[in-house]
């Protein structure tokens, strides 16, 4: 055996453990509970992610808040949550924010809310689209834009 080809082996052993990793050999075994498909976990977890962060907006917890969100959303986070048009801007109240739906989208969960925001006796209905994704064994947000779907057409699990 040379040692171009010793070297080809060697490279090729060292990548083998990650290449069967990708294929789910040796990686964890499947922790969804028996019963439990895939589907129906990512859209309660996503639920309970996108309800933590409802129930934060509405007590102005920023830290309750910003842990909900996957890691690269803390800096745009951190320079806007609290700022005139943030989630948790000191000027408005959140009375109330329901989940309307839950769908599966091409980047992950899409989570649609309605949020009434009060201004002193003014108040209005604003609607959030949250995208919800898997990061390692964990589930954060990882998106949040104005829009959602339609409450009355809704099909929440």
């Amino acid at each position: 055996m040379g040692p171009r080809h010793r070297a080809a082996t060697v490279a090729a052993l060292a990548f083998l453990p990650l290449s069967l990793l990708g294929c789910g050999i040796g990686g964890d075994e499947d922790d969804t509970p028996l019963g439990r498909a895939p589907a129906e976990e990512a859209a309660t977890k996503s639920r309970e992610r996108v309800q933590a962060y409802l129930d934060a907006m509405s007590a102005k917890d920023v830290d309750a808040g910003r842990s909900q969100l996957c890691a690269p959303m803390h800096a745009a986070f951190d320079s806007a949550a609290t700022g005139p048009n943030g989630d948790f801007a000191d000027h408005f109240e959140v009375p109330k924010a329901a989940i309307a739906d839950i769908r599966t989208g091409p980047t992950g969960q899409e989570v649609s809310a309605v949020v009434t925001v009060a201004v002193g006796a003014k108040e209005a209905e604003r609607r959030l689209l949250f995208t919800v994704t898997r990061s390692g064994a964990d589930w954060c947000i990882s998106g949040e834009t104005a829009g959602g779907a339609n409450p009355e057409i809704s099909v929440t699990p």
